[in-house]
């Protein structure tokens, strides 16, 4: 008995592994790999320029004495890292001497203009008494021209001198010629300055540049007309500082060793004094990003999806196929291709291991998702 039941159930075994066996020959294997796609869309693309640079100031002064003396008093914030308002006060020279040359010259002038009275005075004498005299015994001497044009060039004269002593009685008082950061300050209360001497350096702070390179494949893309272009500038810093600006001017050089031109962005009130805006220092680096030209007609993909400028879609039939592709532009992670897509293309989105071209697939998408179209704002916060 254990020798017959040993010998069904071996009997059964065997049965039971020849009906598997037979039941996997019979079912077919779908060894086609798997992959989904996006259909796309071409599209209009306004195109973003980037750029970097360091800010600057648009003007720079080495302030001078115009006036030589002892220094009498200097502005609280006239100091190296100072700011100041344009027309503050920044320090006074001794003005003794040149209030006294004022007045000096005020009474010369008043003797002057007493002379030109009296002459004027004499010539209309003379020439009431000439109309009793011979008309050729009346001569420009005897009617006093030339004494009355030497007495308006001294009245003349001393208005120069006047004026000149005015002027070097105001420049006693040195004022800010705009709002200023104070770069160096080597002067002193007390301290004797001669005229023309530097006396301080300061840095303008209602306005700042920015230079910045323009490569030539992005020079393509500049419009016709670029002064005015609004920029926006992001700051390398801890508070990773956004302004706006705008670009004034290209600077017409293409550099020698980079063979790019330069552009030039404008900030107005870069230190914040005069709004709410983040200070902007001199000497920061910034990223800078302007819109360019609109390209029509181009198709939005990321650039995992381009290979060596091929794009493999799938067909009607569900098999691969390698498109040649020509990249316009390529901006952040995307390029932006111009020919050798269709619309209603059904891109690859997950290549399998060993793609060929014609090898039947498998979608796993059910929705054909279109590409969206990117608009301007996208583009640059991509």
């Amino acid at each position: 008995m254990p020798i017959a039941i040993l010998v069904v159930g071996i009997a059964g075994m065997l049965g039971i592994k020849a009906t598997a066996q037979d039941s996997e020959e019979k079912k077919p294997v779908d060894t086609r790999p798997n992959i989904s796609y996006q259909a796309i869309q071409p599209t209009d693309h306004t195109v973003i320029i980037s750029g970097n640079g360091e800010i600057k100031p648009k003007e720079s002064t080495a302030l001078s004495a115009q006036v030589s003396g002892e220094v009498e008093s200097l502005h609280p914030n006239f100091v190296a890292g100072g700011l100041v308002k344009r027309g503050d006060v920044l320090f006074t020279i001794e003005k003794d001497a040149y209030e006294a040359a004022v007045w000096q010259a005020e009474s010369e002038l008043s003797r002057a203009q007493a002379a030109l009275i009296e002459e004027q005075a004499r010539a209309n004498v003379a020439k009431r008494e000439a109309k009793n005299l011979p008309k050729v015994n009346v001569t420009d001497l005897y009617l006093r021209k030339p004494q009355l044009l030497s007495a308006q060039a001294a009245v003349k004269s001393a208005q120069a001198r006047l004026k000149l002593a005015q002027r070097d009685l105001n420049d006693t008082t040195v004022r800010a010629p705009y709002d200023a950061l104070i770069i160096m300050r080597n002067i002193g209360v007390g301290q004797f300055v001669n005229r023309g001497i530097e006396v301080a350096r300061l840095n303008n702070i209602e306005t700042a540049e920015l230079v910045f390179p323009v490569a030539g494949f992005d020079a393509v893309f500049l419009p016709d007309n670029i002064v005015g272009a609004n920029a926006t500038l992001h700051a390398r810093n801890i508070d990773k500082t956004t302004r706006k600006g705008s670009i004034t001017r290209d600077l017409g050089i293409v550099d020698s060793n980079t063979r790019m031109s330069q552009l030039v962005v404008e900030i107005n009130d870069p230190y914040g004094l005069i709004s709410d805006a983040e200070p902007l220092k001199f000497g920061t680096f910034v990223d800078v990003q302007f819109k360019g030209i609109t390209i029509e007609n181009v198709y939005k993909l990321p650039q995992t999806l381009v290979n060596n400028r091929r794009v493999w879609v799938v067909d009607n039939e569900n098999k691969l196929r390698i498109k040649n592709v020509t990249v316009l532009r390529e901006e952040g992670k995307y390029f932006y291709i111009d020919s050798g897509l269709e619309p209603n293309d059904k891109v690859v989105m997950t290549l399998p291991e060993y793609p060929l071209d014609g090898m039947e697939v498998k979608i796993t998408n059910d929705k054909n998702e279109v590409v969206a179209t990117p608009t301007a704002s996208d583009s640059q916060s991509e």
